[in-house]
């Protein structure tokens, strides 16, 4: 490991050599404290998968220029909103599940229209746009949960008006309608098949568009915009055909998520989701001008098995601490912050 330790650095970057390291040292600690590393094991792939979908919305938006997409927001709000709507109307099991899908990505994809356009007229600038429209879109919906007409029991508060903070989701509308689908154990180690399958028909759908005429181009003005557009490609046009994509992929992946965790939570919950789903992507060895799929799936693993497996060790090295949640903070921003160190602080023009 020393004699390739330049080579490893090289190839893997320095965000995933150390998040690596650290993941087998926390592996180590929990045989050494006698933790279950299967169930632990088990609970990380989980939250990979719940998670996945997620990032894989930070992927459109690089590839076609705007950088990482942290008013993931935007598509986060439209899949909650389809969420709610599923829960309104009754709909339950798989059906309720896709009804929430569709309309949430009818939302997302018009907002991420609007979204594109803006970030059209603002090139150059789009780490700070992303940043505050993500943050503000978060604080509209804090006013807008208070007076959108739901009249649904389960979302509303028993007395007062506006819509509950945490949603529960159970059997009568779509709770664990993928985590449950498929799925078995062995051992300790449950295998969550269908939230599985679901990531990776999200990850082939992203990977088949990419590999079409349209998804070609939009990498070309990623990649270099000044020579697409010389070659005929409207630029404008493909980012915010990639802005759209990320958008949508942002509703699909809150309503994925909240499957998975059993709650939808409104109000200032998406605010910091745009931020973990960057530092993971970018653990995974993905830039802010460059990346894959298989950037996300290591990436996203990578992440949740730090957290999943960082917070029993550290309330059995220092009990009582949220040593865990610190180390959650620094990770996540710390990678941020040197991604943006990385690429000059600025997007490309």
């Amino acid at each position: 490991m020393v004699f390739f330790a330049k080579s490893l650095l090289k190839a893997l970057g320095v965000p995933r050599m150390i998040i690596t390291c650290f993941f087998m040292l926390l592996c180590v600690l929990a045989v050494i404290y006698d933790l279950s590393l299967t169930t632990l094991l088990s609970n990380a792939v989980v939250r990979m998968a719940m998670n996945s979908v997620l990032v894989l919305a930070m992927l459109p938006g690089i590839q076609c220029g705007i950088g990482l997409n942290l008013g993931l927001p935007l598509g986060i709000v439209g899949g909650l909103v389809g969420g709610l709507l599923c829960i309104e109307f009754g709909f339950s099991g798989l059906p309720g599940f896709l009804f929430a899908i569709v309309v949430g990505c009818l939302i997302a994809a018009l907002v991420g229209m609007a979204y594109g356009t803006l970030l059209n007229r603002l090139k150059g600038e789009e780490m700070s746009v992303t940043t505050y429209v993500g943050f503000s879109i978060v604080s509209v919906m804090c006013i807008a949960w208070l007076v959108l007409p739901f009249t649904s029991l389960k979302l509303r508060w028993p007395l007062g008006t506006g819509l509950r903070n945490t949603i529960g989701l159970d059997s009568s509308n779509f709770k664990h309608i993928l985590d449950d689908l498929l799925s078995f154990s062995i051992g300790d180690f449950t295998v969550p098949t269908g939230l599985i399958l679901f990531m990776l028909l999200c990850c082939f759908l992203v990977w088949l568009f990419s590999r079409s005429k349209t998804g070609v181009a939009m990498q070309a003005v990623g990649n270099n915009p000044r020579f697409a557009e010389a070659t005929g490609i409207n630029v404008d046009r493909m980012r915010i055909v990639g802005t759209m994509l990320s958008t949508v992929l942002g509703a699909v992946g809150i309503l994925v998520y909240s499957q998975s965790y059993g709650f939808m939570q409104l109000y200032t919950a998406p605010r910091q989701m745009g931020f973990i789903a960057a530092s993971a992507i970018l653990i995974g060895g993905a830039s802010t001008s460059r990346c894959k799929i298989s950037h996300v799936i290591i990436g996203t693993f990578l992440f949740q098995g730090v957290l999943t497996l960082g917070m029993p060790v550290a309330n059995m090295l220092v009990p009582g601490t949220t040593l865990s949640e610190t180390l959650r903070i620094l990770i996540s921003n710390g990678i941020i912050l040197y991604a943006l160190t990385k690429s000059g602080g600025g997007s490309r023009a």
